[in-house]
């Protein structure tokens, strides 16, 4: 991820896992959400630390990093 990615990696947050910058709510989840086919709008009602500019912001990241090593 960039450096100013909507993701944080702190060893003391959640042992370290990647997570939406300025919560508890790892970005897998949020991938875990969309592989199960449930939309965007029910991840964020269930995490609402997360904004819908962070979870966009991310997904648009992940797809970047996906054409960069394609």
């Amino acid at each position: 991820m960039k450096k100013n990615s909507v993701v944080a990696v702190d060893p003391e947050i959640m042992s370290g896992t990647p997570c939406f910058a300025g919560t508890r709510v790892p970005a897998r989840t949020l991938v875990d959400y969309l592989e199960a086919g449930d939309p965007l709008d029910d991840f964020l009602e269930d995490f609402p630390t997360v904004s819908r500019q962070q979870a966009i912001a991310f997904l648009e990241e992940a797809g970047e990093m996906v054409l960069v090593n394609a």
